[in-house]
């Protein structure tokens, strides 16, 4: 596959954040290059107007919009660089009152249905802060070859924040669980462009809300949840697709089937059951459900199109995730995969957290260069270093990231 390198190097003229300064911005001269302090108004954005150039929009309606790469540095990303994604309205935030909102635990398969409001799930369960990483499936959909349908996402669909809440196992417990239990499904007031009904109602594998971290959140890295992040309660399960993360979350059902909400029939979040020829049309009854993400690797630093004097270090950084997985190895090549080099790693601070990692390379001699990074997950599965496997909605691609450098 031919690689246009024009659109390759279109984001090193990325803007940076731009922010409202604090007063008095604890530890400023610690921040990496590039990196601005939070825009504090991100809490209350509510339209495409609110949101600051950094961002790429692909559509305002339902708003859909993500940033560039190298704002990903921070290890909690923060709230006004996290990519938004609504299936439809956003409600009126301004006419929520957190106080009586309400989630309700129902459905074939609850023993008990019981309605909590948010008081009184901090003040019956135990509190929980977790960091979950928040993929879309079609996350890096515009690599596909030929182009698949969908949100042409970037690399930068995906963010990993610091949520806290109760855990779901917790109030299914509290509620009872039926053994005739199948799926869960998630209720939220992200609503039809049109206003009628449901835009998204998802869900999960009973014994993923069962045996796992998924959460009922209220609070995102240390405040309330900004709207345009699920305002004020937001289901998440970290590793698994973004869209099953309900937004504005109103409840719970447990189900004797798998859920038949809005978008859990083929072929939205589904691949093929077997491997297909780029641009194949495929059958809806020939897909099956993406129940969990894969290993990827995100480089933030540096920034695509940089320059470097030659004989200087370069140092490389960025993320690594696998679903359900944790990271076994990031490895980095500046030829083209000829050669690999293994970059340092952290282990996951929890479960579904990404994970950091880091290397300083010698670059050969002056020119052209593109640095590639490749993720391997503990069960020995690798990013491929083309496209993977193909599929009509473009979801789960995983080919290597890289950016270019320059040395002169």
């Amino acid at each position: 596959m031919a690689i246009d390198r024009r659109n390759f190097l279109k984001g090193a003229a990325a803007t940076s954040v731009t922010a409202m300064l604090p007063l008095n911005w604890a530890f400023a001269s610690n921040r990496p290059a590039g990196i601005e302090p939070m825009d504090v108004s991100a809490v209350k954005w509510k339209s495409v107007d609110d949101l600051p150039s950094h961002f790429k929009v692909l559509n305002s309606s339902p708003l859909n919009a993500f940033p560039p790469e190298h704002l990903l540095a921070p290890v909690k990303t923060p709230a006004d660089v996290a990519f938004i994604r609504w299936n439809g309205k956003m409600p009126e935030f301004d006419k929520i009152d957190p106080d009586t909102w309400e989630f309700t635990v129902d459905g074939e398969s609850i023993e008990t249905p019981k309605t909590y409001t948010i008081a009184e799930l901090k003040k019956k369960f135990k509190t929980h802060t977790q960091q979950l990483v928040l993929e879309c499936g079609g996350n890096s959909r515009e690599n596909f070859y030929p182009n698949a349908k969908g949100n042409q996402w970037s690399n930068t669909a995906v963010f990993c924040a610091e949520w806290t809440g109760v855990l779901i196992k917790d109030v299914l417990a509290d509620c009872g669980v039926k053994s005739d239990a199948v799926y869960t499904a998630h209720y939220g007031a992200d609503k039809h462009i049109s206003g009628k009904g449901a835009a998204i109602s998802r869900g999960v594998p009973i014994d993923a809300a069962m045996n796992e971290n998924g959460m009922i959140a209220w609070g995102m890295n240390g405040e309330d949840i900004p709207y345009m992040h699920g305002y004020p309660l937001r289901i998440v399960f970290g590793g698994r697709p973004g869209s099953v993360s309900q937004k504005c979350a109103t409840g719970m059902g447990v189900r004797d089937r798998v859920h038949d909400g809005k978008k859990m029939g083929a072929p939205a979040y589904q691949v093929p059951k077997y491997p297909v020829a780029p641009g194949e049309k495929v059958d809806n009854k020939d897909f099956k459900i993406i129940e969990e993400m894969i290993v990827k690797s995100l480089i933030t630093a540096p920034q695509t199109g940089s320059e470097l004097a030659l004989g200087k270090t370069l140092s490389v950084s960025g993320h690594a995730w696998a679903g359900m997985r944790d990271v076994a190895k990031v490895e980095v090549s500046y030829d083209y995969g000829t050669t690999w080099q293994t970059a340092a790693l952290t282990k996951p601070v929890n479960p579904t957290a990404w994970q950091q990692w880091n290397i300083d390379l010698k670059l050969p001699q002056a020119g052209y260069f593109e640095i590639w990074a490749r993720a391997t997950d503990t069960k020995g599965d690798t990013q491929p270093m083309v496209q993977p496997q193909w599929n009509p909605k473009g979801y789960l691609f995983n080919g290597c990231h890289r950016v270019a450098v320059r040395v002169v």
